[in-house]
């Protein structure tokens, strides 16, 4: 595709993180994160991490474990995405990198088993012996560290690679997050119905999406919203958003944001239940019901508006 430009360092050019290193939210983690820092976080069973966006703007794939899942992060730092996936090539477990292609400026990934091409926000393969396969997902919370770890005080982080010394606290990228007007490279379609490097939320349906802005949630909110047939509840506050879609048994209940709750809880529901971001519910009569996750992102809009053109903005 013409659209598919080289991003200039080349293949891992941009060295994948291989051999994660990590360490505990307490003192050790004190010297190297501020709490405003961006952070992807997963939870797995008893595992809970942070990727901090600072690591991930300069090797922007992790090849990680959680016992016998394998999974890949990665972040593009020219588009502010970033997605969690199951490692597989196939049916078999691969790493992936950086392939040093971008298209509508959008990281293309590769996996080493196959050398397939997989384009990040489509979230499919675009080229190679998997082409037309969809990786199977895995929840993200993105949120800043100091709301991360008042969820999850117990998380873990991660400062880096044991093959590589970066200076982490460089942004990369110049002006690149804060002037709406520069780019490295374009996307289009264009739509400047928002900004173009703000941060949104959007929910992604096929080749559609909606989106929503974090300040419709200043101070903590639920939104309800019918998109595409499907029923999604939205949580958040000005610095996290997370999005699920409700089945009947969930979609008769009254949700409402909790900041008061201990730990994890996020938000309850009318019956007593108490969830958390990931959206579990950890006490009351649900405990134990886990929310199917929306397919969502946050992204700059610039780079949502390319990929799923006129996107519907939520005004609620």
């Amino acid at each position: 595709k013409s659209d598919v430009k080289d991003g200039g360092p080349g293949k891992d050019g941009i060295p994948s993180i291989d051999d994660p290193i990590f360490v505990l939210a307490d003192s050790q983690a004190a010297d190297f994160i501020r709490d405003d820092d961006l952070v992807v976080g997963i939870e797995i069973g008893n595992e809970i991490r942070a990727y901090p966006h600072r690591v991930l703007d300069w090797h922007e794939i992790v090849n990680d474990s959680f016992g016998d899942l394998f999974l890949s992060l990665s972040y593009c730092p020219l588009t502010g995405t970033a997605f969690a996936w199951e490692s597989l090539s196939g049916s078999e477990f691969s790493t992936f990198g950086v392939s040093g292609l971008l298209y509508n400026a959008n990281l293309i990934l590769y996996d080493r088993l196959t050398d397939s091409h997989w384009s990040q926000i489509a979230l499919k393969c675009v080229n190679g012996e998997n082409i037309g396969d969809i990786p199977k997902t895995i929840k993200i919370v993105e949120t800043t560290w100091l709301q991360w770890k008042n969820l999850y005080p117990n998380t873990s982080v991660l400062i880096g690679d044991v093959r590589f010394n970066r200076n982490y606290d460089v942004y990369p990228y110049g002006p690149y997050k804060t002037d709406h007007n520069y780019f490295i490279f374009e996307a289009s379609p264009e739509n400047n119905a928002l900004p173009n490097k703000e941060r949104v939320f959007a929910i992604i349906d096929n080749d559609n999406s909606e989106v929503f802005q974090f300040n419709q949630f200043s101070g903590g909110k639920t939104i309800r919203t019918l998109f595409q047939g499907k029923n999604y509840l939205l949580v958040g506050n000005e610095n996290v958003i997370c999005a699920f879609e409700l089945d009947d048994s969930l979609s008769e209940l009254t949700f409402s944001y909790n900041s008061n709750l201990d730990g994890v809880g996020f938000f309850t529901d009318d019956e007593g239940s108490q969830w958390s971001v990931f959206g579990e519910a950890i006490s009351g009569p649900r405990q134990g019901t886990i929310m199917k996750p929306a397919t969502s992102v946050v992204s700059y809009w610039f780079a949502i508006a390319a990929f799923y053109p006129n996107p519907q903005i939520n005004s609620k």
